[in-house]
C-alpha cells in the first residue's frame, strides 16, 4: 500500500480499509494515531480525509463493516442455511481459522470491546457476537445438544475469543489451532 502511494497510484477506499484493519490490530484503538495511519497506508492526511471525512472513527467503522461482512457471508450465512449441521459446524471452524490465520489476526470486535472504544463501537462489537451465536445455536441443536445449545454456542464464541488471546500472549499459533480442534469436536460431539 503504501510503495503504490509512494510511486503515485492512488489506492481505493477498498484497498486501504484492509490495511487499516492490519494497524488497529497491530497498535489497537489507543496506539492508532494518525501518524501511524499516514506511515503504514502511505497516504496523506488530505486522501484519508477525503476517504473518511471522519477521521480515526469511521476509519474504525469501515473495518468492523468489512471484518463483520466477510462473518456475515463466509460464516453466519452458511450456519443460517444449515441442513447439513456437522458439515456446517466444520465448515464454520474451517472458515473461522482461515480468516484469523491460525490465531495470528486479531479480532477487532473482541478488541474494540475491552477499552475506551466500547463507548462507540459496543453495540456494533454486541451484534456481532450476538450474531454468531443466533446462527450457531440452532446448528448445534441439530447436533442433538438440545436445550444447551445457546450455552455452548456461547462457550464456543467464547472460547474462540479466547483461543486468539492465548495464541497472540503466546505467539503460538497451533495453540488456536488445538483450541479450535477442542471446541469442534464439543459442538460435533453430540450425536443423534
Amino acid at each position: 500500500m503504501a510503495r503504490a502511494a509512494a510511486q503515485g497510484e492512488t489506492p481505493s477506499r477498498s484497498t486501504v480499509v484492509p490495511v487499516l484493519a492490519g494497524v488497529f490490530g497491530d497498535h489497537g484503538w489507543n496506539g492508532t494515531s494518525l501518524s501511524v495511519i499516514t506511515r503504514t497506508t502511505g497516504l496523506g492526511k488530505g486522501s484519508l480525509y477525503h476517504y473518511f471525512p471522519r477521521g480515526k472513527t469511521e476509519m474504525a467503522e469501515a473495518v468492523l463493516d468489512d471484518v463483520d461482512a466477510w462473518f456475515q457471508v463466509n460464516v453466519f450465512a452458511p450456519l443460517q442455511a444449515a441442513t447439513d449441521a456437522r458439515l456446517r459446524s466444520q465448515q464454520m471452524f474451517a472458515q473461522t481459522l482461515k480468516y484469523f490465520q491460525s490465531g495470528r489476526r486479531v479480532c477487532l470486535f473482541g478488541a474494540f470491546s475491552l477499552g475506551m472504544e466500547r463507548a462507540l463501537f459496543g453495540s456494533r462489537v454486541a451484534k456481532y457476537f450476538s450474531d454468531w451465536i443466533d446462527a450457531l445455536t440452532p446448528v448445534l441443536r441439530q447436533l442433538g445438544h438440545g436445550e444447551d445449545s445457546r450455552g455452548l454456542a456461547e462457550e464456543i464464541v467464547a472460547g474462540i475469543q479466547g483461543a486468539l488471546v492465548l495464541a497472540r500472549a503466546s505467539d503460538d499459533g497451533l495453540s488456536f489451532e488445538r483450541l479450535l480442534t477442542r471446541l469442534e469436536t464439543a459442538a460435533l460431539g453430540v450425536t443423534r
